[in-house]
Formats: C-alpha cells, structure tokens, sequence
C-alpha cells in the first residue's frame, strides 16, 4: 500500500500475536507495548539524515556519522501512545516530546481535544506521531491536523495496527505522512474498533477494563 510500511520483522510479529490474545496480562500488555514501540522506532528512523563529524577514538582520529539537524520530536496521543513512548525515548532519549490529549466520543466517534503541550522549535524538527491503532483514524487526523498548526512541517506516524478505512482517511487527509504499522487488519466494526485487532489498547494497557 503506497505511503505505508508494513514493519514485518520477526520480532514485532511474534510480539503482536501475544499481545492479540486475550489472556494476555495488563503487565505482559504493558511491556510487550513498550518493546514493540522501540522495535517500530526503528525502522520509522531507518532514513534519518546523518552528517559527518570529525571524533577521536582511542587509536586515531577519524570522521564518523551522527544525525544531522535538531533532535526528533515524539508526538504521543494521550492515553495509549504513552505506552510505546518508553520503547522509542530508549532508542531516542535525546527526543522530545510533545503531548497531544485526545479521546472518541463513544456516540459520534469524533475526537475532542483535551491537552497539547509541544516543542516551540517543533517547526525545525522531525515530528513521529504515536498512537497504537489507527482505526477511524479521527485521533491521528487531529493531531497532525493541531502539530501543523503549532507549525509542524515534517511528519510521521508510528502505530501498531491499522484497519484499510483508517488508512484511506488519513491518507486522504494527510498524504504526505507516511505511516509505519506492523499490520494492516480486515477491517473495523460498528463501534469503530478494529477487526480482529487486540480490543481497546489503552484500556488493555491500564487494566480500566
């Protein structure tokens, strides 16, 4: 599917089964959430810029790459991206980080805005937006649409699942933000849920269900 990668290593497979059972618990859930979110960061930062410094090891000098530019911006939606935000700030823990507080309404299935806290340079930064599932994909939407109005202007988004419809509207809505998933489902269900997916993952996460 264009402008989606598919994170289809070994690793983040096998983690996803578990965290689809049922059974599995709210501590397992947690740091399954936690591995699996590093593992993602991974391969979203595969093509960062790198730049050539001149350091000193113990035998020599020598020029050698480290990132170019400003430092990354991690972008969790309040309550659930939180749970891949520890993963990724231990492959990153330079990053920022920039809060986005939103909810779906259970009747509309829209998404209401209740905190936003940002980098104020986040315009010369490289923004990942996270969020476990992108399913109506209302959530994902309004965050990029508010990290473009604090003046964001390179932005990615990191997640765990995906449903096709989630993908179609967020594309049709942002198509130059490319998004990282490690699996794309059947399809969502009248309650906007994700099919088979793995249930509500902040309410997985926290055990509030």
């Amino acid at each position: 599917m264009k402008g989606v990668t598919i994170v289809d290593h070994p690793l983040v497979q096998h983690k996803l089964t578990i965290m689809r059972k049922r059974d599995t618990s709210t501590k397992s859930f947690r740091q399954l959430l936690k591995e699996i979110g590093g593992l993602i960061c991974y391969e979203v930062t595969r093509d960062l810029p790198l730049e050539k410094v001149e350091i000193e090891t113990p035998m020599t000098t020598m020029m050698a790459p480290q990132l170019a530019g400003k430092k990354l911006v991690l972008a969790p939606i309040l309550r659930s991206g939180v749970g891949m935000l520890d993963g990724m700030l231990e492959l990153v823990p330079a990053a920022r980080v920039a809060h986005i507080g939103l909810y779906r309404d259970p009747v509309t299935l829209n998404c209401v805005e209740y905190y936003f806290k940002a980098p104020v340079d986040i315009a010369e930064r490289e923004v990942i937006v996270v969020d476990p599932m992108l399913a109506t994909a209302n959530t994902a939407i309004a965050a990029v649409d508010r990290l473009m109005e604090a003046g964001a202007k390179s932005i990615r988004m990191a997640c765990l699942l995906a449903s096709p419809e989630g993908i179609s509207k967020f594309q049709g809505h942002h198509p130059k933000v490319h998004i990282w998933t490690a699996a794309i489902d059947e399809r969502l269900n009248d309650h906007g849920y994700i099919i088979p997916g793995l249930g509500d993952a902040g309410d997985r996460m926290y055990g509030t269900r």
